[in-house]
This record gives C-alpha cells, sequence and structure tokens, in this order.
C-alpha cells in the first residue's frame, strides 16, 4: 500500500535539503517549506537528520526519499564533494522509517523534469517548442560538481530515468582559450574532467587561467565572490571567466546530447537557474550547436532551464512514488 506523505531529502556537496512532499489523489507532487542545512556544519547525515528533526517539531513521516551527489552503491554510499557517507542497510533504524528509495541527485532531477509542468521550464536554444514527449532528454546540472543523466519517455506518458557519472568525462577543449584553461588545470590534475570546468568551484580556475594567458595579477577571490562580480560585471576578469563558463557549458551540454540521442535537453541546478539571465545574452547556445556537421540538427534540438526552486526534492519525491505506486 502507498502512502501520500513522505520526507524529501536531496544531499549535494555544500548543502542538504529536506522536506516533506505530499502527493494528491491526481498524482501532483506538493513540498512544504524545504530545510536547507550546510554540510560543513555537521559531521554526518545522521546529525543533520536530527537537527531537521527538531525543528520540525513534530512525528516524521515514515517514508523517506533521498536523493545523493554521487553513485548509489547497497553497502555505502560516499560523495564525490562531501566527507558524508550513508548505509543503506542502516537507514530504516537510523531514521525509523518503514520504507525508503535512495537515487543519484540527478536521477531525481530527471524524475523532476518528467513531472514538472511545462511552465517551470525556461527556453535557452533551439525551437521554443516543448520538451518532446518521446525519446530521450538529458539533464545536465552545474552546481558544486556536474550532474548528468538522462529520460527515455515513450510517448503515452510513460519514462525511465538513468543515473551517469557522465560529469566525470574528459574535458574536450574547442578553442586556444580552453587550451590554456587545460594546462593550468594539468599543473595539478593527472586527469582533467568536465567538471574540473563546468561547475560552480571551477570559477576560480577559470579566472586564473584567463588572467595567466593576458599576464594580468588577479586578486585571490572565492568562487561565490567571482559569480558575484562576474555576473555583475564589476570585474571585467570575472565577468570574461563567467562568459568562458558559458561556452564550455554549451559545449559539454552538446556533447552529451550527442552521445545520449537527445530529442531534448535541460540544464538543471542551483548555478544554472541563478546565471539564467547570463546564459541567455552568453554564447552558450551557439557552442551548442557548433558540432560541424551536426550543427542543424543540434540547432533542432530545444535546450531549456528548469526553473522549479527544489528540483531535487521534488524529483526524489516522484522517484519514490514512481518505485512505490
Amino acid at each position: 500500500m502507498s502512502t501520500n506523505t513522505l520526507v524529501a531529502v536531496d544531499i549535494g556537496g555544500t548543502h542538504a535539503r529536506f522536506a516533506i512532499a505530499t502527493r494528491d489523489p491526481d498524482g501532483a507532487i506538493t513540498l512544504e517549506e524545504p530545510v536547507t542545512l550546510s554540510t560543513e556544519d555537521h559531521a554526518s547525515f545522521q546529525s543533520a537528520w536530527k537537527e531537521f528533526r527538531k525543528r520540525q517539531g513534530s512525528i516524521l513521516p515514515q517514508a523517506v526519499s533521498m536523493a545523493v551527489a554521487g553513485p548509489v552503491k547497497p553497502d555505502i554510499i560516499s560523495f564525490t564533494n562531501n566527507p558524508w557517507i550513508i548505509r543503506p542497510r542502516l537507514i530504516a533504524g537510523e531514521l525509523d522509517c518503514n520504507r525508503h528509495t535512495i537515487v543519484n541527485d540527478f536521477e531525481a532531477v530527471g524524475h523532476a523534469t518528467a513531472r514538472a509542468p511545462e511552465g517551470q521550464f525556461l527556453h535557452l536554444a533551439g525551437p521554443d517548442t516543448p520538451l518532446p514527449g518521446n525519446g530521450t532528454v538529458s539533464v545536465v546540472g552545474p552546481g558544486t560538481g556536474l550532474g548528468v543523466a538522462h529520460l527515455w519517455r515513450d510517448g503515452t506518458g510513460a519514462y525511465r530515468v538513468q543515473a551517469t557519472e557522465g560529469g566525470h568525462s574528459d574535458f574536450a577543449p574547442v578553442d586556444a582559450i580552453e587550451d590554456a584553461i587545460l594546462v593550468h588545470l594539468r599543473k595539478r590534475l593527472d586527469r582533467v574532467s568536465d567538471e574540473r570546468v563546468v561547475s560552480g568551484p571551477a570559477i576560480v580556475d577559470i579566472y586564473h587561467a584567463l588572467a595567466a594567458l593576458e599576464k594580468r595579477s588577479a586578486p585571490d577571490l572565492d568562487d561565490r565572490t567571482l559569480w558575484q562580480v562576474g555576473t555583475s560585471g564589476e570585474n571585467s576578469l570575472a565577468a570574461a571567466a563567467v562568459e568562458r563558463f558559458c561556452l564550455a557549458l554549451g559545449s559539454v551540454a552538446g556533447n552529451i546530447a550527442l552521445i545520449q540521442g537527445a530529442s531534448g535537453v535541460v540544464i538543471a541546478g542551483g548555478l544554472g537557474y541563478r546565471i539564467r539571465d547570463t546564459l541567455l545574452t552568453s554564447g552558450f547556445a551557439n557552442r551548442f550547436r557548433a558540432k560541424g556537421r551536426f550543427a542543424e540538427m543540434m540547432g533542432s534540438i530545444p535546450v531549456k532551464l528548469i526553473t522549479h526552486p527544489q528540483p531535487g526534492l521534488f524529483g526524489a519525491a516522484a522517484a519514490f512514488w514512481s518505485e512505490h505506486s
């Protein structure tokens, strides 16, 4: 028998988010006000869970669905960008729940993409049409890392989501400036993945690589500051780094669409949402299309940005009800 209320959890590299989710008789999912906790402030997931339970001040639902930023394994789940670990076999006892689901965070975003209404997508590139009701939709999300998933629709409303670790594919520069960024990163890394260039923290390396290329001195700024002064335009070098990030994101998203045979692409993640206005005026769309002999085909693919405020939590809930209904 299914439940209509659960605790949705979305654990990333920087934040852990919690919310009570409810499903109405028509299948629509709503979230209560989320609680967001910093992973740095809690030694473990169990510590963060206790803090959420304390803030909730009431008995929690007995069903839990978790989206985690890393591969989902049966024994131990470790995170790519935070030190927590989760042991799935202990979840029921530790969280006092009778049913739970654990999915990759971008598998959850894939579920959110499948279930969110058309009004929660912003057009970025390609034809300004709804996402296709059949075929593959690639989901790409820059945040603390770079998430990649895809969903397949059969044309009747049914769908399946596949999580991947596509963000760890090798970075492929396409011009001399990106060659220089790759050289800069190789000074300390044996291997440079897409995530090292297309993620929130990557703006720092892009910024310093551009400074070295232009033989300019650049003060050390953290990634949060660089995004602020880059998107506002108050720092010209940071603004150039933001534009270069948008170009690289377009290239990577186009590569993933080619690899997955996508008929639609969705950009997700908190960073993508925060810089949505910048993406629209950047070279993102041109880079997405710039695939040589396949440029015309790439131009026919609708590319959207999901604007749901909590796609990880929403998608975690959707994943649970997809599994348990």
